[in-house]
């Protein structure tokens, strides 16, 4: 069997379990039938163990079975799933994958957006990542003619509006944020770092828009109001996970946030326009009130 068959298969079998919440080996058997992957065949237990253990290893997705509720399988690590992680990224992208890769036929009437390619930066920095190791690269940032060298312990990676970023740590202990884009060379250092034990990528931009944490910028709640339709794109595309919807009206909704008021949240509540109004704090309604009026002074003869 074919790497691409096996799998389209461990996607089917974990998005099977997952949707059920638990569900027996017989169940699954009945909707695999359904399936053109089975070509008819039930999937053998040693098959589904198989499955199983090659799930775990290459997704980190534990599929465990509940003696005591008439042997029904159920996803023992389910939180890893949440919309955020990378397991639950990988298995979206490889089901969306297989769904296009299987309608060859339509890829004029499928358009995707491209995202820069990180090619062996990336890998470079996953490597440096699992072993420790420190990296030493150059970077050249937007509006800046120099070329810089840093050496920086790699901490995290984040995948943000198409575009990969790097998380490190400074010897001075600060953190910095690289765009894996404007890395011009990375090279793998033979030295060794020590990841901060207390150290929480999630935790770390919990309080930030996107990857901007500008530590002079406090997090503080911010109340916005979204005007006709444009609730439904917030509730369905929340701009923050602490968003949540405080009052609404025929007119109106208004939804509440604690985040950092930083460049890049600023930008996406300029690009809403007339839909999106900041209520609170006043100093951040100011600042996209000016920015509004610099932007209609561009357009005056």
């Amino acid at each position: 069997m074919t790497t691409p068959t096996l799998f389209k298969e461990y996607i089917w079998l974990v998005n099977t379990i997952y949707q059920a919440r638990s569900i027996t080996l017989s169940d699954i058997n009945k909707k695999w039938l359904k399936t053109e992957m089975s070509g008819g065949v039930e999937l053998a237990r040693s098959t589904f163990n198989r499955h199983k253990l090659a799930i775990e290893d290459i997704f980190g997705i534990y599929i465990q079975c509940d003696r005591s509720n008439g042997y029904k399988y159920y996803i023992g690590n389910v939180e890893v799933l949440s919309e955020e992680s990378v397991q639950n990224w990988m298995l979206s992208t490889l089901s969306v994958n297989n769904i296009i890769s299987e309608s060859l036929s339509l890829h004029h009437r499928i358009l995707l957006e491209s995202i820069p390619s990180a090619d062996e930066r990336l890998e470079k920095i996953i490597t440096a990542m699992k072993k420790d190791q420190l990296l030493q690269i150059t970077y050249k940032r937007y509006g800046s003619d120099q070329v810089r060298e840093h050496t920086i312990a790699p901490y995290c990676i984040k995948l943000y509006h198409r575009r990969w970023y790097l998380l490190a740590r400074f010897d001075s202990g600060k953190y910095g944020i690289f765009s894996l884009d404007r890395i011009r060379e990375v090279e793998i250092s033979n030295e060794i770092f020590t990841v901060d034990p207390d150290f929480d990528a999630e935790a770390y931009f919990s309080e930030s828009f996107g990857v901007v944490r500008d530590e002079d910028v406090k997090p503080e709640k911010i109340i916005i109001r979204a005007f006709g339709t444009e609730c439904n794109y917030l509730r369905d595309l929340p701009l923050h996970h602490s968003q949540h919807e405080i009052a609404h009206t025929d007119d109106y909704t208004d939804f509440e946030l604690y985040v950092r008021p930083t460049l890049d949240l600023q930008g996406q509540i300029l690009s809403r326009g007339s839909r999106l109004k900041v209520l609170s704090p006043q100093s951040l309604a100011d600042i996209i009130s000016r920015n509004l009026q610099d932007a209609v002074a561009l357009y005056k003869v």
